[in-house]
């Protein structure tokens, strides 16, 4: 059945990385030990001494494999040599080339790579350089999209390009319970990845108000108005707060840079100032106008009722699962047996 391994997980299922540094260790292992494909966010800066601490506190925590996840738009390259050395399971890319010469770094090294993708050309082009699993984003997905698609029109198409090739698709965007589980595995994926449900999760690291949010509120827009100087031409979904309401409609011509400091972080052992408008999500040690900062969710947001332990999360989507298979094809099956009584 779908649900069962893919890369020697136990699961199909995937914690979607969560920037910049939500998806922790404390996160990523509890998703490992549930039987889950957990990922690491390496920083969007050169900090390979870090990002090595960071593997092993996790590796602290489980005794599981799990993978790290670097966004080549910004520097990497020092953190890719980092991760490899450390040889976690898996090395995920996103918003960048995932070259020939990349996936050989990593298959030397003995790391499985996986790279993200939001159309169907950039899922050829990793199947032309021998990657080990693609991730296919939709449109629906929460933080920063890289495609203009829908999920359900695009994973078919990528399920048909790989066919042949033993390369696992995994189907993320606004997949939140065990009914889009069943529904991306009847498209034809291997797993699903999430990230907004495990944004709302008690290991997750955001701030406490950021969770509330993502139970309270059920409207997503997708918009560029956050972090236009830091990350240009990068759309991004985010939830309908009071705050964005109001500045929905910002000029093209605005962006953070000359907007007051509205709070602070410590993100990855740095201490950050959060100016207006910036892309950067209240973590756990965030203060400030936490109301005033960008929330990022995917649209699946509306079913998020409760903050639950990542591993309650993962047992439900495999149980509810594997009931609903059950109980449709029996409901199925019994139809069709009727229809042959009746003829």
């Amino acid at each position: 059945m779908g649900w069962r391994g893919i890369l020697g997980f136990e699961y199909g299922i995937v914690q979607a990385p969560l920037g910049p540094d939500i998806s922790g260790p404390e996160l990523v292992a509890a998703v490992a030990n549930a039987g889950g494909l957990g990922l690491l966010r390496a920083p969007d800066w050169e900090a390979p001494d870090y990002l090595k601490q960071l593997i092993r506190k996790t590796r602290t925590l489980t005794d599981k494999p799990f993978g790290v996840a670097v966004v080549l738009a910004f520097p990497h390259m020092e953190n890719i040599r980092a991760i490899l050395e450390e040889k976690v399971a898996v090395l995920q890319v996103y918003w960048g080339e995932c070259s020939q010469d990349l996936v050989l770094q990593a298959h030397q090294a003995g790391v499985k790579i996986v790279p993200q993708v939001g159309s169907f050309e950039e899922a050829k082009k990793a199947v032309d350089v021998g990657v080990d699993a693609i991730i296919v984003q939709g449109l629906e997905a929460g933080g920063h999209v890289i495609g203009q698609d829908g999920l359900i029109t695009l994973l078919p198409r990528v399920v048909d390009l790989v066919r042949g090739h033993n390369i696992p698709v995994i189907a993320a965007g606004g997949i939140v319970d065990e009914r889009g589980y069943v529904a991306a595995l009847a498209l034809g994926a291997q797993g699903v990845a999430l990230g907004t449900r495990f944004l709302a999760t008690e290991e997750s690291y955001a701030h406490p108000l950021y969770k509330r949010k993502l139970v309270e509120l059920h409207k997503t827009e997708y918009t560029d108005v956050f972090g236009r100087a830091r990350w240009p031409g990068a759309p991004h979904r985010v939830l309908k707060t009071p705050f964005f309401m109001d500045w929905r409609n910002l000029p093209s011509h605005e962006n953070e840079t000359n907007q007051p400091i509205i709070g602070r972080s410590l993100i990855h052992g740095v201490e950050k100032e959060i100016r207006r408008f910036a892309g950067t999500v209240p973590n756990a040690t965030t203060t400030g106008d936490i109301e005033s900062m960008v929330m990022y969710a995917g649209q699946g947001v509306g079913l998020i009722r409760e903050i639950l332990p990542a591993s309650e999360v993962i047992k439900r989507l495999v149980k509810g699962a594997q009931d609903l298979i059950r109980k449709e094809f029996a409901s199925e099956k019994t139809s069709m047996n009727a229809e042959k009584c009746n003829s």
